[in-house]
């Protein structure tokens, strides 16, 4: 019965169902272990997040010789509104700094609690006297980015207790550092359950079934567990590095594209399901039909994510593979396990409109046929201006601040106390207490490292730390400039200049100022870089998928066209709506990676299908068959992904609110403007020259030259 379709029957036979079922159950359990343990697999150190080589990068290696690379500065600051400090708030800033001096973290898991501040110094009075500073080192290990965001908790207890009007707040890299930790801890279990409901309630709406939406659901969440653990495997024991940011954007990923392959599968198979009365039969004509777009879409976007390899900065670098993994198992378990299921429930879980053998396919004549109908007669007209009105969106970008996000504006919601800190710091001492500039040179230079750094502007108590190790010494320095910003920024460069001159020294300048300008620098060179190694990836998939080159040019084309008017909008509601300061460097990548990536799937579902029935009936009436055959399950499947990734705004960042809306609205505008509108005007217009050069382009099979009255009548088939 299946011989044609011997690859696609093997997940929905009536023997081999089963099998396909038992195999998944099988991996199931271990992978709930495995998964379990992702959070102790994360490297959060600054390591994981530097571009490889950068001079800052390799101050942070050196350094280690000098410091401990696992220590860091949080800067308890004290003041009173309007007045000086008194003898008495002297008196409580020295009782601090003893009970900060003996306190313990609890790691992880049954380890011992241990003391975490390695040294304390201060209180030391600002120079208007209105304010104190302790400096309070904390070692950060192993273990140390669970145990900071606690830590930080119990110094404010101990630091805004009892003042009598004197305010205290816990800032510096440390103070920051517990403020992002303590909104990262059980986040994943709130964004997954975010996620789930908002995908429950699309299915729901999609479907008008109580039953069926279980299926896809169930099928996504062991596509997860499954690739938290695959990802778990390869960060022991094969180096990947993950840190917590790609781990809760992997669960926002698997979510949104598992759906989605989910229901394209889906909607083939209920169309099968009219056309035959044996469900397997149905099942392996869909996935003969349906495989080969869901396969080449899944393939697409990881590769695409792959390209992310080529980035110089870790952070963007490590997302690449572990997004990719997530792709590549839910691709899996949509292709196999789901059949599986479908066929074992039988059609009854499309109850109460089951798809009965013989009866009509509702598309054929529902809203986005119409829609085909009402495109027919000027798809010029429609295309050019919807590309015209994409275009004028696209012009917000001029507004897109990408310069960099300064530690205090990163929050979107709220004032944490690290930002109530830094703001009574700046007034009241240098700037960049806390975060030092930090310089390594070649011993027999130092005396004209030192000297060139005394000329730097607002660069002041420059001293050599420690002993000279291994031929190198070691200086730190205060800015007087907040680290993070053009200011900072424009120090850090002036004292690598100046340190460049100085002879025999072969200097490097780092510290948190010269990380954060490395950062930006690389992240403007990943994007010129990974951005059009990513189009040639796309383009090539689409070029094999269509066997032509017109189509995939064109297709890249309105990608990137309806990339930049959702990036173009996206700036406009970021400076006008939301009031951010800006966006993160890296943010114009990421965003591109994802709605490119998962831009192209669309193009997949729609375009292969469109493929398909020309074959039959001619590009323009293939189109329209198209359009009512796919334009539901499309939207539904952007409804869901954009669905998923609004649910990252719930995370009070502004970078992954940020990338949140900007993708969710990409995903919405592509899905019911950009595919269903302007891609289907360029199929009417165009016809057959689609499909330049393959054979597809020279036929002319009857109805490509039919009237338009033809071309809008009902689609059918």
């Amino acid at each position: 019965m299946f011989g044609e379709y011997r690859f696609s029957s093997i997940p929905c036979g009536r023997i081999s169902k089963w099998i396909v079922l038992v195999v998944w159950i099988l991996l199931f359990v271990p992978a709930m272990m495995l998964a379990s343990k992702l959070t102790d697999a994360q490297s959060n150190e600054t390591s994981s997040w530097l571009p490889n080589n950068a001079e800052s990068t390799q101050v942070v290696e050196l350094a280690e010789k000098f410091v401990p690379s696992d220590t860091f500065p949080a800067v308890v600051v004290y003041h009173r509104d309007g007045g000086a400090i008194t003898a008495g708030d002297r008196a409580k800033a020295t009782a601090d700094a003893a009970k900060l001096a003996q306190m313990t973290g609890d790691p992880p898991g049954d380890a011992p609690a241990r003391k975490i501040v390695q040294s304390i110094q201060g209180p030391q009075p600002s120079k208007d006297g209105k304010a104190l500073q302790t400096l309070v080192n904390v070692k950060v290990d192993a273990d140390g980015w669970e145990l900071l965001g606690p830590a930080v908790k119990d110094f404010r207890d101990v630091v805004q207790s009892g003042g009598g009007g004197l305010e205290a707040h816990v800032t510096g890299p440390a103070g920051y550092g517990g403020d992002f930790s303590n909104i990262f801890s059980g986040f994943d279990a709130t964004l997954l359950y975010i996620t789930a409901a908002i995908v429950v309630i699309i299915l729901l709406i999609t479907y008008r079934s109580p039953i069926l939406w279980l299926v896809p659901l169930i099928c996504v969440a062991v596509s997860l567990q499954a690739a938290q653990a695959v990802v778990y495997l390869l960060a022991e024991h094969a180096g990947l590095t993950v840190n917590g940011q790609a781990t809760f954007i992997l669960t926002v990923m698997v979510f949104g594209v598992g759906t989605d392959y989910a229901l394209l599968l889906i909607a083939r198979y209920r169309e099968e399901l009219r056309r035959h009365s044996d469900r397997h039969e149905a099942m392996a004509f869909a996935l003969h039909r349906a495989g080969p777009a869901i396969i080449a879409s899944g393939s697409t976007v990881a590769l695409s994510m792959m390209c992310l390899l080529m980035a110089m900065l870790n952070s963007t670098k490590s997302m690449g593979p572990v997004m990719a993994i997530g792709v590549v198992v839910a691709l899996a378990a949509m292709v196999t396990l789901l059949p599986a299921l479908l066929v074992i429930f039988g059609r009854w879980m499309f109850w109460p409109v089951r798809p009965r053998y013989g009866s009509d396919e509702p598309a054929e004549r529902g809203f986005w046929a119409r829609v085909g109908t009402f495109l027919t007669p000027h798809p010029r007209l429609t295309w050019i201006v919807t590309a015209v009105v994409l275009g004028a969106m696209a012009l917000g970008l001029a507004g897109l601040k990408t310069d960099f996000l300064a530690q205090k504006d990163s929050f979107s919601a709220g004032k944490p106390d690290s930002v109530a800190g830094e703001e009574v710091l700046v007034a009241h001492f240098p700037a960049g207490t806390g975060a030092p500039i930090q310089v390594i040179a070649n011993a027999p230079g130092a005396s004209g490292v030192q000297s060139a750094l005394a000329g730097v502007p607002k660069l002041t108590d420059v001293k050599p730390v420690g002993k000279p190790v291994d031929g190198l010494v070691y200086f730190e320095g205060t800015l007087n400039a907040p680290p993070d910003t053009d200011e900072g920024f424009s120090i850090v460069k002036q004292a690598r200049d100046a340190v460049d001159r100085a002879p025999g020294a072969d200097a490097k300048v780092g510290g948190a100022s010269a990380i954060t300008l490395d950062i930006n620098d690389a992240s403007r060179r990943d994007q010129n870089l990974v951005i059009p190694i990513v189009l040639v990836v796309i383009f090539g998939i689409l070029a094999v998928l269509l066997r032509a080159l017109v189509a995939p040019l064109i297709l890249v084309a309105t990608v990137v066209l309806s990339f930049a008017a959702a990036l173009g909008v996206s700036a406009l509601v970021f400076n006008h709506l939301f009031d951010f300061a800006g966006s993160d460097p890296s943010f114009p990548l990421w965003a591109f990676v994802f709605l490119v990536a998962l831009g192209t799937d669309y193009n997949i579902f729609l375009m292969t299908r469109v493929h398909e029935e020309a074959k039959q009936h001619g590009t323009r009436r293939g189109a329209l068959i198209g359009l009512a055959a796919t334009g539901g399950v499309i939207t539904s499947a952007g409804a869901v992904l954009a669905g998923t990734f609004a649910a990252l705004g719930s995370l009070p960042l502004v970078f992954v609110t940020e990338l949140g809306f900007a993708v969710a609205f990409g995903v919405l505008l592509d899905t019911f403007i950009v595919r269903s509108v302007l891609v289907t005007a360029l199929n009417l217009d165009l016809g057959a020259r689609m499909w330049w050069p393959s054979a597809l382009a020279r036929e002319t099979p009857p109805r490509e030259t039919d009237t338009a009255e033809d071309e809008t009548a009902p689609v059918s088939r």
